[in-house]
This record gives C-alpha cells, structure tokens and sequence, in this order.
C-alpha cells in the first residue's frame, strides 16, 4: 500500500510538472522545487517514474510523457520540449553542485575538500558561461548561467573577504581549543563587564626594515584562489573591491594603535602649541611606521594576492592605503599650513626629514600609474614643510624686527632677544644640512637680494638668510641702546650683546656660515664700543689730571690741587656709578678694567708727583686716594652690584 501511495504521489507531481512546464527548462526547475520538499520526491525517483510511464504506456491522466532513461533525456516534460543540449545539461548539473555549496551555513574554505570542489565547479560554470556567449544561439540559457555566476561569485567574495579578515576561522584549532602561544599571564575573559577596551598604543619602533605578514601562506593561496576566478569571470574590480574594503579595518587598527587621532585642518590651526607639538611627536613615528612598514606590507601582500592579475592588484592595493595615508599626509599641510612662530621650527624640521627620507624608498611601493597619484602627495607634502621652514625663517625675522624697544636692560646686560636669537639659530644649526636642502630657492621671493655677499663669506641660501637675520638684530640692539641716557652704558649694551654673540658664533655652525670676515667686522664693532665707553664714561677723570708742562709757580701748585679735589669727586662719582653696569664676559671685563687702569692710573700718578715735587705745595699735603686705591676700585667694576 505505501508504494502505490508512493507511485500515485510521483504521478500526482509528474502531472502538475507536465500541466505547469511549458518547456523542459520550466520542468526540470519544478521538479527541482518538489524534490527539495520532500525526500521522497527525488529526482532519480522522478526521472525513474517518467521512464516507467513511457515504457508501460499505461499510466493514465498522472503519468507523464514517455522519454528515455536518464541522463540521456533527463527531463520528464521531453515530448513537449525541443530536445536538451548538453550545454543545458551542463548547466542544470552546476546549479545542482553550486547550490549546495552557496547555501551553506560556514564557511566552504573551513574544508579543503569542499573548497576544491566549489573552485571545480565554479571553473566549469566559468568555462560554460564564456562558450554559451560565444556561440550567441541560446540567450535564455546564457542568461541563466549568468544569474548562477553571479550566485558564485556573490559566495566567492564573502569567502574571499572572511578568509582576508578572520583567517583563523579556516585554520586547524590548536589542541584543547586555545592558542598554544598564549601565555597563562594572557589568559583572560573577553567579557569582563567594562565593555569595550581602548586600543593599545604601540610600542616606538627603532627598525622600519621588516615585513608584517598579515596572513599565513595558506590563507593567502586560497585567496588568490578566488581572486583568480573571480578576475576570469569578470569581477576583477568587485574582488578589489573586497579585498580593500576587508584590509582597511586591519589598517585603521593598526594606524590606531600609533596613537593617531584624525585632527581636521581648522582643528590643527586653532590647537594650542603644546597639544599640537605632542601631536606631531606621534606623528613621526606614526608616518615612518606606516609608510616604511605597513604600506609596504600591504603592497607585498596584494601582489601575492593578485599575483598574474593586473591590474585588480595594484587597484586593490591603493584603495586599501589611501584613506589612512591621506591622513596622515593632511597633518603635514594642515601644520605647514599653520602659524609660522619661530618655536615650531624644530618640529617642523622634524616632519621634513621624516617624509624626505623615506621618498626614495616609496618609488618601488608606488611605482604603478593607480598609485602615482599617492606618491605625489607625499613628496608635495614635503615640499610644502619646506616651505614652512623658509616662513618659519621669515617669521624670525618679522619677531626681531617688531620687538620693541621699551624698557632698558639694568646695567647695559645682555637683551632677551639677543640670547633668544643666538641660541635659536645655533640650534637651527643642528639640522645644517636639512636648512641647507631647503633653503635653496628663489631668494627674491623672501626679499634678501639686496644682500652684499663678502667674497670670503659662504654663499649659500642658508649663509645668506642667516647673515641677514644677523643684519636686523644688529640693527635692533642699536636702535635698543638709544633707550639709555647715559651713552657710555649704552655702549656697554652694546659690547655685551656684541660679546656674546660672538661667543655663540664661534662655539657653532654659525662661524662656518657666517665666515670670517663677518667675525673680524664684528670683532671691530667690539673694540669701537669699548672706546666709545672710556672716552665717554672717563672723559671727565682724565681731563682733570693732565698738567702740561713741567714749569712751575704758585698758580701751578693751587691749580694742582684743584686738579686734584675735581679728580676725587669724579672718581668717586664714576664708581658710585659704573658698580652698577655689568660686563657679563669675564675676559672682556678684565680687559676694560685694564685699558681703564692704564689710562687713568699713570696719569694720576703723574700728578701726584708733580704736586709733591712742587716748592709751592703745602706741608701737611693731603692724598685721599693712592695709586693702589684707584686700582682697586677699578677691579670692583662692571659686575653689577654697588660697591
């Protein structure tokens, strides 16, 4: 009784297939639906009852046209049908093969087996598509081929994108399940109620000559697998597509874990210093890590990937790099875009070197037309730093110039911006050769070409700029020293800033610049302001004490003593208030004292002995001050402190 329910059941399916197949196709595909309803309604079944049916003739209204056994004539509407090709046999054997594997709930890759059959079929299908189009006679079943390729290729790049970003779903579990590298120390509960982690920042990297394999040997066979036929089915741009689209959250991870925070341009501009100076610190890292290391290793990894199918390799390569290097690269315009204060200049130069010392290693990693374009960013960027740097050199300028001249230096010291300049530009000299590079240019553009460069002097563009930087605060510090009253201390201004500038022009790079003709020009102004110095601040002590000639009378001796009254009241007038001023040079201070006490202490001794040797003068003479005493308070000179 069960076999003839069976037998009526296929009869009752055969007839709705005959009454609804209006071609074999139509019949096959219905067929199909009940067999997968229900397992008794197999197809092997089926095609068995539809032969049955022929051969016996005796069926009745259920039984379908009589046809060949399969899978000759395999479908069971044959009779209504033209017959079927083996192109449509081909086809429907694939749909069959095919739909097991694209409705699969796992991955197909998680069995080699299965993903060696899918990749067979798929050839096949790939092979069948491309000679149903090239004999052109069969649209309908060409378009059917087409919709079960792009089923495949649909399946092929889910799988392609989860073998790139969980590779070890595919791979063999390690004994008991774990990592065998994880440590016991590593050992922890994902879910620990805090919700999600921060990411780590990376530790600095010394050592930009390595490669990160993203992905194990096998993963990326398996996915050039696919690449392979996903490129000969005509996806090439889909699979680029996909493979970009599943290396991104790798990169941004990775970019993640440098410590880089994407800052907009209007964001850079209106941080203050000190935040975007921590900034940039990252940034160098960041920007050698991820142009020596990770876009390297990317590019390696697409060539595997895409090896022999070009040029979907270099498309997915760039698509891939491009937003996280465009990242960074807009720092480097948004800083070199921002205030040119002089006190950026270090870091700036910082971010110069960075990107001008890895362009020539980019060449090879960007040397296809898709990446071009990315490669001329990076080197525009360094062109524009470098640019910065020449407005960083003009802003120096502009600072010197705009300092004002307010308030006096007590005791004619060194002025703030005079050691402020010097110990700029001696540290600037540190990256010599990086000011050097980017200094060379057009100097009418910076308005230094009415510079008179000295024969014996350096010409290059960074002598010239630093030679005229020199010009203006020279300028400043005379213009500075009118500030005082009393011209002798301005002199003294004048020889202490004069003095130390030297001192930092010969301990540095800036005497190679600057050469030595500047020095012995700036040697003499030196020696000029110490003689404006003791003709004015002495002019008065040494007037009182010459004599004239040695003929003497009574007038002679009273004019003497005079001489000599006046001489210890400017004497003492002059230390009162010199013990005030400061020479801060050692050696330079002992040498006014000395010119000082050469001048005035032979000429008071002079006078002291014409006066005693004089008939005229008193008994009872008294000297307030000897010799030695005038020496003395001269020693107690310039050192800043009333004596």
């Amino acid at each position: 009784m069960a076999e003839d329910g069976e037998e009526k059941l296929l009869a009752t399916v055969q007839h709705i297939a005959k009454t609804l197949g209006r071609t074999g196709t139509m019949t096959e595909d219905i067929l199909k639906v009940f067999s997968n309803y229900d397992g008794r309604l197999s197809l092997e079944k089926l095609y068995a009852a539809a032969a049955a049916a022929g051969g016996g003739g005796g069926a009745g209204e259920h039984s379908m046209p009589a046809s060949s056994p399969p899978p000759s004539l395999p479908s069971a509407a044959a009779v209504m049908a033209p017959p079927v090709t083996s192109l449509e046999r081909t086809v429907r054997t694939l749909d069959r093969q095919i739909s097991q594997f694209v409705t699969m709930d796992r991955l197909i890759w998680a069995d080699s087996a299965d993903a060696d059959a899918f990749l067979e079929a798929v050839d096949d299908l790939i092979g069948t598509v491309q000679e149903l189009d090239a004999a052109g006679t069969n649209r309908g079943l060409l378009d059917r081929a087409d919709e079960l390729l792009s089923r495949c290729m649909a399946r092929l790049e889910d799988e392609f994108r989860a073998l790139i970003e969980r590779p070890d779903d595919v791979a063999p579990a390690p004994p008991g399940g774990f990592d065998s590298e994880q440590s016991e120390d590593e050992d922890y509960d994902a879910d620990d109620g805090y919700g999600d982690e921060p990411i780590p920042i990376a530790k600095p990297v010394s050592d930009f000559d390595v490669i990160i394999d993203a992905l194990p040997p096998g993963s990326v066979s398996d996915v050039h697998q696919i690449a392979r036929r996903m490129v000969d089915a005509g996806f090439g741009r889909e699979c680029a597509e996909a493979y970009a689209a599943a290396r991104r959250g790798f990169i941004d991870e990775s970019v993640a874990r440098l410590g880089i925070r994407p800052r907009t341009s209007d964001e850079v501009h209106s941080l203050p210093w000190e935040e975007l100076e921590f900034d940039i610190a990252r940034w160098i890292p960041a920007f050698k890590m991820v142009f020596r290391i990770l876009i390297p290793s990317e590019r390696r990894l697409s060539d595997r990937v895409f090896e022999g199918l070009a040029p979907y390799g270099d498309l997915a390569f760039i698509a891939a790099v491009r937003t996280q290097a465009l990242q960074l690269i807009s720092f480097g315009d948004a800083v070199a875009a921002a205030s040119r204060a002089p006190e950026r200049l270090f870091r700036v130069i910082d971010m110069y070197e960075a990107v001008r010392d890895l362009l020539p290693d980019l060449d090879p990693v960007f040397a296809d037309p898709y990446s071009a374009a990315l490669r001329a960013e990076v080197s525009a960027v360094c062109n524009t730093l470098g640019s910065s740097i020449k407005g960083i050199f003009m802003e120096l300028e502009n600072l010197i110039r705009r300092d004002p001249a307010r308030v006096a230096i007590p005791g004619g010291g060194i002025h703030p911006i005079t050691r402020y300049v010097m110990n700029y530009l001696r540290a600037a000299c540190g990256s010599r050769q990086t000011l050097e590079e980017v200094m060379e240019g057009d100097l009418g553009a910076l308005g230094v070409t009415a510079i008179a460069v000295d024969p014996d002097r350096p010409t290059s563009s960074l002598a010239v700029h630093i030679a005229w930087i020199m010009d203006v605060l020279h300028k400043n510090l005379e213009t500075k020293s009118k500030i005082y009253r009393d011209p002798p201390l301005a002199s003294i201004f004048l020889m202490n800033n004069g003095k130390y500038i030297i001192q930092k022009v010969n301990d540095s790079e800036l005497g190679f610049l600057l050469g030595d003709e500047w020095m012995k020009q700036m040697l003499s102004r030196v020696r000029r302001w110490s003689m404006e110095y003791q003709r004015g601040a002495w002019a008065k002590v040494m007037s009182v004490l010459h004599t004239g000639d040695s003929g003497f009378s009574s007038l002679a001796a009273k004019a003497m003593l005079q001489k000599l009254q006046m001489f210890n009241g400017y004497l003492d007038e002059s230390c009162a208030a010199q013990s005030e001023w400061v020479i801060t040079d050692e050696q330079l201070r002992a040498d006014v004292r000395s010119a000082i006490t050469d001048s005035v202490v032979p000429a008071y001794k002079g006078l002291i002995g014409k006066l005693k040797s004089s008939p005229e003068a008193p008994q009872d003479l008294f000297i307030k001050h000897t010799p030695e005493d005038i020496e003395a308070c001269i020693q107690h000179l310039f050192e800043g402190v009333a004596k």
